[in-house]
């Protein structure tokens, strides 16, 4: 079934689709992992999101239940440069076009994928329209100059959980209190979640290393959640633009200084808000398994899983109380930072490793020892 995708800029691709009819509008972004599709469809940071693989075959090893990362599929479609539609591997349970067609995502294969990431690395991740209902170029040219885009958007309120709910033997608990435990921790400590966009992984690691976890919506005010008593308080990732969620910076700032405090990605940069400075869009933002990052405390380098478009302004912020901690080596933006006066860290990049390298888990171990 023949496709077209359609950037603002008027530029076009024919492709076909794998998952049947349809049409979506979003920012049309490329990941340049190798594996672990199924992880990046369920991470809620692709919200609002068209994603374009790198790597030109796609769908080989299937889709489980247990590489979920999430209770759904976030982008609004996914394109690939070749589908392949006989996956092999033992842990197959699923194939990709029928995963994709369960959960409303419109597949499209049989293009020039490198063409369309160079275009996006030379001029920037654009607004775009993929459909095979829609074929007049000019019409779905609009459509995408007309779509309002991620930009002082409030997309955390459209991917956060609606209710409370704790995390053990490796699934959701519905609950508003600490009462759910992992098997086998003794003496847990106390951490409550905020629920930007998470990925299920992030909960994974902080139960395996011994944390009883209680999830929250990113509404939850900061008087509820230090009435809950936690050790620590972490900030998960999430999709679109930080300062397009201001009542959630000021919860977190409320928080400053009250318990310690992590955040991933979003986390990140809804802690530099919260902190006064400010953060910017990049122009084709970072995506993919293979981010070096450099941690200046040590001197060591991280291979990292990456997923954002904005970034902290790090001259926006003073100097006296935050200081810079990491820093990405492809193109020096900030990539971490710690508050000197607050128990408080982050990280722009994703050290839960799904997918991506083990390189970053021992930030997990870091945030413990502050809850200790």
């Amino acid at each position: 079934m023949k496709a077209l995708i359609a950037l603002e800029d008027g530029t076009l691709f024919e492709g076909r689709s794998f998952t049947g009819p349809g049409e979506a509008i979003g920012e049309i972004v490329f990941n340049t992992s190798m594996s672990g599709y199924q992880e990046i469809l369920t991470d809620p940071s692709y919200t609002g999101q068209i994603v374009t693989m790198t790597y030109p075959l796609i769908g080989n090893y299937g889709v489980n239940k247990d590489d979920m990362e999430s209770a759904s599929v976030h982008p609004k479609a996914f394109l690939v440069k070749e589908y392949n539609a006989y996956p092999s591997n033992f842990r197959s349970e699923q194939t990709l076009a029928d995963f994709l067609i369960e959960y409303g995502t419109l597949g499209v294969e049989g293009f020039d994928t490198r063409a369309l990431v160079r275009h996006i690395r030379t001029k920037g991740a654009m607004k775009g329209v993929v459909s095979t209902v829609d074929l007049d170029p000019e019409s779905l040219v609009e459509k995408a100059r007309a779509w309002t885009g991620l930009v002082g958007q409030d997309m955390v309120s459209k991917v956060s959980c609606r209710e409370p709910y704790g995390w053990a033997d490796n699934g959701v608990v519905p609950g508003t209190d600490f009462s759910t435990v992992q098997a086998g921790i003794d003496k847990p400590l106390k951490v409550v979640a905020f629920d930007f966009g998470l990925k299920y992984n992030q909960l994974r690691i902080l139960t395996e290393k011994g944390c009883q976890v209680q999830v929250v919506p990113a509404s939850t005010d900061a008087d509820t959640v230090l009435g809950m008593n936690p050790d620590g308080i972490f900030l998960s990732n999430g999709p679109g633009d930080p300062e397009g969620a201001p009542v959630v910076v000021d919860t977190i700032r409320a928080l400053l200084g009250k318990k310690p405090i992590f955040g991933i990605c979003l986390g990140h940069q809804i802690l530099g808000l919260a902190y006064g400075g400010s953060t910017f869009k990049l122009k084709f933002g970072h995506r993919g398994g293979n981010q070096p990052v450099k941690d200046l405390g040590t001197g060591k380098v991280a291979i990292t899983s990456q997923n954002h478009g904005f970034c902290v302004d790090m001259d926006s912020l003073n100097s006296d109380d935050v200081e810079l901690t990491h820093i990405n080596l492809n193109d020096g933006s900030v990539e971490g930072m710690r508050h000197k006066r607050y128990p408080a860290f982050s990280v722009q990049y994703h050290p839960e490793h799904a997918p991506g390298p083990h390189d970053a888990m021992y930030l997990f171990d870091r945030f413990l020892e502050m809850l200790r």
